[in-house]
Protein backbone atom coordinates (compact mmCIF):
# COMPACT_ATOMS: atom_id res chain seq x y z
CA UNK A 1 0.00 0.00 0.00
CA UNK A 2 1.02 4.27 -0.56
CA UNK A 3 1.95 5.75 2.60
CA UNK A 4 -1.61 7.16 3.23
CA UNK A 5 -0.48 11.02 3.51
CA UNK A 6 1.46 10.72 -0.13
CA UNK A 7 -1.67 8.85 -1.34
CA UNK A 8 -3.95 12.24 0.12
CA UNK A 9 -1.38 14.71 -1.79
CA UNK A 10 -1.57 13.28 -5.43
CA UNK A 11 -3.76 14.00 -7.97
CA UNK A 12 -5.54 11.77 -10.37
CA UNK A 13 -2.66 12.44 -13.09
CA UNK A 14 0.44 11.82 -11.02
CA UNK A 15 -1.48 8.30 -9.14
CA UNK A 16 -1.69 7.65 -13.30
CA UNK A 17 1.55 8.64 -14.02
CA UNK A 18 3.03 6.09 -11.14
CA UNK A 19 1.20 3.32 -11.98
CA UNK A 20 1.59 3.63 -15.83
CA UNK A 21 5.52 4.12 -14.59
CA UNK A 22 5.67 0.77 -12.80
CA UNK A 23 6.40 2.82 -9.49
CA UNK A 24 3.22 1.81 -8.14
CA UNK A 25 0.51 -0.99 -8.77
CA UNK A 26 -3.61 -0.44 -9.57
CA UNK A 27 -3.92 -2.80 -6.34
CA UNK A 28 -1.50 -0.60 -4.12
CA UNK A 29 -3.29 2.47 -4.55
CA UNK A 30 -7.13 1.07 -4.23
CA UNK A 31 -6.11 -0.74 -1.44
CA UNK A 32 -5.06 2.73 0.18
CA UNK A 33 -7.96 3.99 -0.69
CA UNK A 34 -9.83 1.87 0.80
CA UNK A 35 -8.10 2.10 3.88
CA UNK A 36 -8.10 5.37 4.33
CA UNK A 37 -11.97 5.28 3.75
CA UNK A 38 -12.48 2.67 6.13
CA UNK A 39 -10.66 4.74 8.55
CA UNK A 40 -12.08 8.34 8.11
CA UNK A 41 -15.55 7.68 6.38
CA UNK A 42 -17.09 6.26 9.67
CA UNK A 43 -17.49 10.08 10.88
CA UNK A 44 -17.44 12.07 7.49
CA UNK A 45 -20.14 9.64 5.40
CA UNK A 46 -19.12 10.86 2.32
CA UNK A 47 -19.62 7.26 0.76
CA UNK A 48 -23.13 5.37 1.22
CA UNK A 49 -21.55 2.09 -0.24
CA UNK A 50 -17.97 0.53 -1.04
CA UNK A 51 -17.71 -1.62 -3.42
CA UNK A 52 -14.26 -3.05 -2.01
CA UNK A 53 -14.30 -6.51 -3.90
CA UNK A 54 -15.19 -5.25 -7.79
CA UNK A 55 -12.70 -2.70 -6.77
CA UNK A 56 -9.64 -4.87 -6.27
CA UNK A 57 -10.82 -6.83 -9.42
CA UNK A 58 -10.60 -3.97 -11.51
CA UNK A 59 -7.04 -2.80 -10.32
CA UNK A 60 -5.87 -6.09 -11.18
CA UNK A 61 -7.45 -6.05 -14.61
CA UNK A 62 -5.08 -2.49 -14.66
CA UNK A 63 -2.07 -3.56 -14.02
CA UNK A 64 -2.43 -6.50 -16.23
CA UNK A 65 -2.90 -4.03 -18.79
CA UNK A 66 -0.04 -2.15 -17.70
CA UNK A 67 1.81 -4.73 -17.68
CA UNK A 68 1.18 -5.53 -21.11
CA UNK A 69 2.39 -2.10 -22.30
CA UNK A 70 -0.91 -0.19 -22.11
CA UNK A 71 -0.55 3.29 -21.07
CA UNK A 72 -3.67 4.29 -19.39
CA UNK A 73 -4.37 8.23 -19.43
CA UNK A 74 -6.43 7.44 -15.76
CA UNK A 75 -4.31 4.02 -14.98
CA UNK A 76 -4.99 2.82 -11.13
CA UNK A 77 -7.36 6.25 -10.38
CA UNK A 78 -9.89 5.55 -7.10
CA UNK A 79 -13.28 7.70 -8.21
CA UNK A 80 -15.90 8.27 -6.22
CA UNK A 81 -19.38 7.17 -8.04
CA UNK A 82 -22.57 9.65 -7.31
CA UNK A 83 -25.53 6.97 -5.82
CA UNK A 84 -28.15 7.20 -8.05
CA UNK A 85 -25.73 7.33 -11.01
CA UNK A 86 -24.00 4.07 -10.82
CA UNK A 87 -20.55 2.54 -12.50
CA UNK A 88 -22.57 1.97 -15.53
CA UNK A 89 -23.36 5.15 -16.33
CA UNK A 90 -21.74 6.75 -19.48
CA UNK A 91 -18.82 8.78 -17.68
CA UNK A 92 -18.45 5.98 -15.48
CA UNK A 93 -17.72 4.10 -18.53
CA UNK A 94 -15.84 6.31 -19.99
CA UNK A 95 -13.48 6.24 -17.16
CA UNK A 96 -13.76 2.99 -16.63
CA UNK A 97 -12.07 2.78 -19.74
CA UNK A 98 -9.27 5.02 -19.19
CA UNK A 99 -8.06 3.34 -16.23
CA UNK A 100 -10.32 4.77 -13.38
CA UNK A 101 -11.44 2.10 -10.34
CA UNK A 102 -14.87 2.84 -9.20
CA UNK A 103 -14.84 2.07 -5.06
CA UNK A 104 -18.12 3.47 -4.16
CA UNK A 105 -21.42 5.16 -3.92
CA UNK A 106 -21.49 8.74 -2.74
CA UNK A 107 -23.91 10.28 -0.65
CA UNK A 108 -26.90 12.29 -2.15
CA UNK A 109 -29.65 14.17 -0.78
CA UNK A 110 -32.67 12.34 0.38
CA UNK A 111 -35.90 12.27 -1.96
CA UNK A 112 -38.73 14.48 -1.64
CA UNK A 113 -36.98 17.06 0.71
CA UNK A 114 -37.07 20.83 -0.64
CA UNK A 115 -33.65 22.14 -0.51
CA UNK A 116 -30.78 19.50 -2.18
CA UNK A 117 -27.78 20.77 -0.57
CA UNK A 118 -26.63 18.54 1.47
CA UNK A 119 -26.16 14.72 1.84
CA UNK A 120 -27.84 11.47 3.29
CA UNK A 121 -26.72 8.26 4.47
CA UNK A 122 -28.05 5.58 6.93
CA UNK A 123 -24.95 7.04 9.16
CA UNK A 124 -26.56 10.12 9.59
CA UNK A 125 -26.00 13.28 6.83
CA UNK A 126 -22.42 14.09 5.54
CA UNK A 127 -20.38 16.15 7.45
CA UNK A 128 -18.37 19.04 5.39
CA UNK A 129 -14.67 18.47 5.72
CA UNK A 130 -13.48 21.79 6.24
CA UNK A 131 -16.49 22.41 9.20
CA UNK A 132 -18.28 19.79 10.36
CA UNK A 133 -21.26 22.40 11.42
CA UNK A 134 -21.54 23.26 7.79
CA UNK A 135 -23.64 21.49 4.59
CA UNK A 136 -21.12 20.25 1.96
CA UNK A 137 -23.24 21.32 -0.25
CA UNK A 138 -25.76 18.93 -2.94
CA UNK A 139 -26.79 17.28 -4.68
CA UNK A 140 -23.34 15.45 -5.39
CA UNK A 141 -22.73 16.43 -1.30
CA UNK A 142 -20.48 12.89 -0.47
CA UNK A 143 -18.66 13.17 -3.92
CA UNK A 144 -16.95 16.38 -3.14
CA UNK A 145 -16.57 15.32 0.67
CA UNK A 146 -14.92 12.37 -0.54
CA UNK A 147 -12.60 14.49 -2.53
CA UNK A 148 -11.88 17.66 -0.23
CA UNK A 149 -11.28 14.86 2.67
CA UNK A 150 -8.20 13.10 0.06
CA UNK A 151 -10.09 9.46 0.19
CA UNK A 152 -10.13 9.73 -3.68
CA UNK A 153 -8.82 12.11 -5.87
CA UNK A 154 -11.75 12.21 -8.73
CA UNK A 155 -15.34 11.90 -8.00
CA UNK A 156 -18.44 12.03 -10.25
CA UNK A 157 -21.54 14.38 -10.06
CA UNK A 158 -24.21 16.01 -12.03
CA UNK A 159 -25.23 18.95 -12.67
CA UNK A 160 -28.73 20.13 -13.09
CA UNK A 161 -28.75 23.75 -11.00
CA UNK A 162 -25.34 23.93 -9.95
CA UNK A 163 -25.56 20.38 -7.74
CA UNK A 164 -21.32 19.87 -8.85
CA UNK A 165 -20.54 23.64 -8.64
CA UNK A 166 -21.79 24.20 -5.72
CA UNK A 167 -20.61 21.03 -3.26
CA UNK A 168 -17.07 21.80 -5.12
CA UNK A 169 -17.38 25.36 -3.83
CA UNK A 170 -18.34 24.78 -0.07
CA UNK A 171 -16.08 22.09 0.14
CA UNK A 172 -12.83 23.88 -1.58
CA UNK A 173 -12.20 21.73 -4.76
CA UNK A 174 -12.55 21.50 -8.24
CA UNK A 175 -15.73 21.13 -9.75
CA UNK A 176 -16.48 21.09 -13.90
CA UNK A 177 -20.06 21.27 -15.26
CA UNK A 178 -19.26 20.87 -19.09
CA UNK A 179 -21.34 22.32 -21.80
CA UNK A 180 -24.81 21.25 -21.54
CA UNK A 181 -25.00 18.44 -24.71
CA UNK A 182 -21.49 17.38 -24.52
CA UNK A 183 -22.19 14.52 -22.81
CA UNK A 184 -25.59 12.43 -22.49
CA UNK A 185 -27.80 14.75 -20.24
CA UNK A 186 -29.50 13.16 -17.15
CA UNK A 187 -32.50 14.41 -17.56
CA UNK A 188 -35.32 14.78 -20.31
CA UNK A 189 -35.29 18.62 -19.74
CA UNK A 190 -31.28 19.03 -20.80
CA UNK A 191 -30.19 20.85 -17.97
CA UNK A 192 -28.60 18.17 -15.95
CA UNK A 193 -24.87 17.12 -17.07
CA UNK A 194 -22.45 14.68 -15.98
CA UNK A 195 -19.53 16.60 -13.96
CA UNK A 196 -16.62 15.85 -11.71
CA UNK A 197 -14.82 17.05 -8.47
CA UNK A 198 -11.48 16.94 -8.57
CA UNK A 199 -8.42 18.14 -6.25
CA UNK A 200 -6.93 19.94 -9.57
CA UNK A 201 -8.06 21.70 -12.69
CA UNK A 202 -5.29 19.85 -14.30
CA UNK A 203 -7.30 16.51 -13.09
CA UNK A 204 -10.77 18.24 -14.29
CA UNK A 205 -9.35 18.02 -17.74
CA UNK A 206 -8.30 14.71 -17.94
CA UNK A 207 -11.74 13.59 -16.70
CA UNK A 208 -12.91 15.70 -19.68
CA UNK A 209 -10.53 14.19 -22.80
CA UNK A 210 -11.52 10.46 -20.54
CA UNK A 211 -15.27 11.15 -20.98
CA UNK A 212 -15.87 13.32 -24.30
CA UNK A 213 -12.19 13.33 -26.07
CA UNK A 214 -11.50 17.21 -25.44
CA UNK A 215 -8.21 17.10 -27.08
CA UNK A 216 -5.46 18.70 -24.80
CA UNK A 217 -5.85 22.36 -24.74
CA UNK A 218 -3.49 24.97 -27.18
CA UNK A 219 -1.63 28.06 -25.83
CA UNK A 220 -3.93 30.70 -25.85
CA UNK A 221 -3.47 32.97 -28.50
CA UNK A 222 -4.67 35.91 -26.95
CA UNK A 223 -5.20 37.14 -23.36
CA UNK A 224 -8.41 35.86 -22.81
CA UNK A 225 -11.47 39.15 -21.25
CA UNK A 226 -13.42 38.33 -18.21
CA UNK A 227 -16.67 39.89 -17.24
CA UNK A 228 -16.65 40.06 -13.49
CA UNK A 229 -20.23 40.41 -11.72
CA UNK A 230 -21.41 39.43 -8.32
CA UNK A 231 -24.57 38.90 -8.99
CA UNK A 232 -25.98 38.43 -12.79
CA UNK A 233 -28.15 41.33 -12.13
CA UNK A 234 -30.63 39.53 -9.92
CA UNK A 235 -28.45 37.60 -6.68
CA UNK A 236 -28.40 39.00 -3.32
CA UNK A 237 -24.46 37.70 -3.00
CA UNK A 238 -23.29 38.63 0.34
CA UNK A 239 -20.53 41.24 0.00
CA UNK A 240 -18.11 39.05 2.01
CA UNK A 241 -18.56 36.25 -0.68
CA UNK A 242 -18.11 38.51 -3.49
CA UNK A 243 -15.21 40.39 -2.26
CA UNK A 244 -13.17 36.90 -1.58
CA UNK A 245 -14.17 35.69 -4.79
CA UNK A 246 -13.14 39.24 -6.50
CA UNK A 247 -9.83 39.26 -4.94
CA UNK A 248 -9.75 35.28 -5.99
CA UNK A 249 -10.29 36.45 -9.62
CA UNK A 250 -7.73 39.73 -9.18
CA UNK A 251 -4.95 36.80 -8.18
CA UNK A 252 -5.96 35.26 -11.29
CA UNK A 253 -5.33 38.38 -13.54
CA UNK A 254 -1.99 38.48 -12.14
CA UNK A 255 -1.00 35.55 -14.09
CA UNK A 256 -1.59 37.14 -17.49
CA UNK A 257 -4.09 34.69 -18.18
CA UNK A 258 -6.88 37.35 -17.64
CA UNK A 259 -8.24 40.94 -18.52
CA UNK A 260 -10.66 41.41 -15.95
CA UNK A 261 -13.83 44.13 -16.19
CA UNK A 262 -16.08 44.57 -13.74
CA UNK A 263 -19.38 44.24 -16.55
CA UNK A 264 -22.72 44.32 -16.02
CA UNK A 265 -24.53 40.99 -16.48
CA UNK A 266 -27.93 41.79 -16.10
CA UNK A 267 -29.74 38.48 -16.53
CA UNK A 268 -33.88 37.64 -15.76
CA UNK A 269 -33.92 35.25 -12.26
CA UNK A 270 -34.42 31.88 -13.74
CA UNK A 271 -35.95 30.44 -11.35
CA UNK A 272 -39.95 30.32 -12.89
CA UNK A 273 -38.67 29.18 -15.96
CA UNK A 274 -36.07 26.36 -15.22
CA UNK A 275 -38.53 25.05 -12.60
CA UNK A 276 -40.90 25.22 -15.58
CA UNK A 277 -38.02 23.30 -17.90
CA UNK A 278 -37.56 21.00 -15.74
CA UNK A 279 -41.40 19.89 -15.09
CA UNK A 280 -41.83 19.54 -18.51
CA UNK A 281 -44.38 22.43 -18.72
CA UNK A 282 -42.31 25.47 -20.35
CA UNK A 283 -44.92 28.06 -21.73
CA UNK A 284 -44.70 31.18 -23.40
CA UNK A 285 -43.31 33.08 -20.40
CA UNK A 286 -40.66 30.61 -19.65
CA UNK A 287 -39.87 30.62 -23.49
CA UNK A 288 -39.38 34.17 -23.54
CA UNK A 289 -37.71 34.37 -20.25
CA UNK A 290 -34.93 31.46 -21.37
CA UNK A 291 -34.85 33.45 -24.86
CA UNK A 292 -33.71 37.04 -23.01
CA UNK A 293 -31.38 35.39 -20.87
CA UNK A 294 -30.02 33.64 -24.27
CA UNK A 295 -29.71 36.79 -25.78
CA UNK A 296 -28.11 38.68 -23.43
CA UNK A 297 -25.11 36.10 -22.62
CA UNK A 298 -24.53 36.30 -26.30
CA UNK A 299 -24.10 39.60 -25.99
CA UNK A 300 -21.78 39.62 -24.09
CA UNK A 301 -19.62 36.64 -24.66
CA UNK A 302 -19.22 39.15 -28.49
CA UNK A 303 -17.39 41.18 -26.08
CA UNK A 304 -15.94 38.68 -23.21
CA UNK A 305 -14.52 35.09 -23.61
CA UNK A 306 -15.20 34.60 -19.99
CA UNK A 307 -17.67 35.38 -17.49
CA UNK A 308 -16.61 35.53 -13.91
CA UNK A 309 -18.76 35.56 -10.82
CA UNK A 310 -19.18 33.78 -7.02
CA UNK A 311 -20.59 30.48 -7.44
CA UNK A 312 -22.83 31.05 -4.77
CA UNK A 313 -24.37 33.69 -2.96
CA UNK A 314 -23.94 32.90 0.55
CA UNK A 315 -21.46 30.80 2.33
CA UNK A 316 -22.51 27.10 3.47
CA UNK A 317 -25.14 26.55 5.46
CA UNK A 318 -25.63 24.43 8.87
CA UNK A 319 -27.37 20.80 8.05
CA UNK A 320 -30.82 22.58 9.10
CA UNK A 321 -30.95 23.84 5.65
CA UNK A 322 -30.98 27.44 3.68
CA UNK A 323 -34.00 28.82 5.26
CA UNK A 324 -35.15 31.24 2.32
CA UNK A 325 -31.55 31.78 0.69
CA UNK A 326 -30.91 30.57 -2.75
CA UNK A 327 -27.80 28.42 -2.89
CA UNK A 328 -28.29 28.21 -7.18
CA UNK A 329 -29.34 31.76 -7.63
CA UNK A 330 -25.34 32.01 -9.51
CA UNK A 331 -25.27 28.63 -10.82
CA UNK A 332 -28.35 27.54 -12.42
CA UNK A 333 -28.56 30.26 -14.81
CA UNK A 334 -26.08 28.34 -16.76
CA UNK A 335 -27.80 24.93 -17.07
CA UNK A 336 -30.16 26.29 -18.43
CA UNK A 337 -28.27 28.69 -21.35
CA UNK A 338 -26.24 25.14 -21.65
CA UNK A 339 -22.68 27.59 -20.90
CA UNK A 340 -19.14 25.29 -19.49
CA UNK A 341 -18.99 26.16 -16.11
CA UNK A 342 -16.11 25.68 -13.29
CA UNK A 343 -15.94 26.50 -9.93
CA UNK A 344 -12.25 27.25 -8.25
CA UNK A 345 -11.41 27.63 -4.74
CA UNK A 346 -11.28 30.83 -3.77
CA UNK A 347 -10.34 31.05 -0.34
CA UNK A 348 -12.18 31.92 2.61
CA UNK A 349 -14.28 34.84 4.38
CA UNK A 350 -13.00 36.63 7.41
CA UNK A 351 -15.25 34.42 9.07
CA UNK A 352 -13.52 31.49 7.86
CA UNK A 353 -16.21 30.38 5.37
CA UNK A 354 -15.33 28.88 2.15
CA UNK A 355 -15.65 30.77 -1.25
CA UNK A 356 -15.73 29.44 -4.77
CA UNK A 357 -14.98 31.72 -7.70
CA UNK A 358 -17.05 30.63 -10.79
CA UNK A 359 -15.99 30.80 -14.56
CA UNK A 360 -18.09 30.44 -17.45
CA UNK A 361 -17.12 30.13 -21.13
CA UNK A 362 -18.95 30.13 -24.60
CA UNK A 363 -20.74 26.89 -25.91
CA UNK A 364 -18.02 24.71 -26.70
CA UNK A 365 -15.31 26.49 -24.93
CA UNK A 366 -14.34 24.15 -22.54
CA UNK A 367 -10.86 23.35 -23.28
CA UNK A 368 -10.63 27.33 -22.91
CA UNK A 369 -12.26 27.60 -19.80
CA UNK A 370 -9.83 24.39 -18.29
CA UNK A 371 -7.08 26.06 -19.88
CA UNK A 372 -7.64 29.32 -18.05
CA UNK A 373 -8.29 27.00 -14.79
CA UNK A 374 -5.28 25.20 -15.36
CA UNK A 375 -3.10 28.62 -15.64
CA UNK A 376 -4.71 30.17 -12.62
CA UNK A 377 -3.41 26.80 -10.72
CA UNK A 378 -2.15 28.19 -7.42
CA UNK A 379 -2.90 31.83 -8.07
CA UNK A 380 -5.71 30.81 -5.32
CA UNK A 381 -5.81 30.20 -1.89
CA UNK A 382 -6.14 26.79 -2.85
CA UNK A 383 -8.27 24.51 -0.63
CA UNK A 384 -10.64 26.64 1.86
CA UNK A 385 -8.88 26.87 5.39
CA UNK A 386 -11.14 25.16 7.93
CA UNK A 387 -12.39 27.52 10.67
CA UNK A 388 -9.77 28.43 13.46
CA UNK A 389 -12.16 27.19 16.03
CA UNK A 390 -13.94 24.51 13.62
CA UNK A 391 -13.63 21.06 15.58
CA UNK A 392 -12.06 17.88 13.68
CA UNK A 393 -14.56 15.63 12.15
CA UNK A 394 -16.44 13.52 14.45
CA UNK A 395 -19.72 11.52 15.21
CA UNK A 396 -21.09 14.15 16.49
Amino acid sequence: MLEERLYASLSAVEIADLVNQGRVTARDVVDTALAVTGERDAALRAFTALWADAARASAAEVDAAVARGARLPLAGVPIGVKAGEGPDSFQNRRLAAAGCIPIGATSVPRAGTRWQTYGSTDRGPTLNPLGPAWSPGGSSAGSAAAVAAGLVPLATGSDGAGSVRIPAAWCGVTGLKPTNGLLPSRDRAGLNTPGVLTRTPQDAAAYLRAVAGTPATPPLPRTPRVAWTPTLGFAATDPDVADTARRALHRLSRTGLSGVVDHPVALHDPAPAWTALRAGAAGPDAERLAAANAEHLRAVFDEFDLIATPTTPHPPHGHDGPGTRMSVALTWAFNMSGHPAITLPAGSTPAGEPVGLQLVARHGADALLLDVAVGACGTTDGRAAPRPDAPPVSES
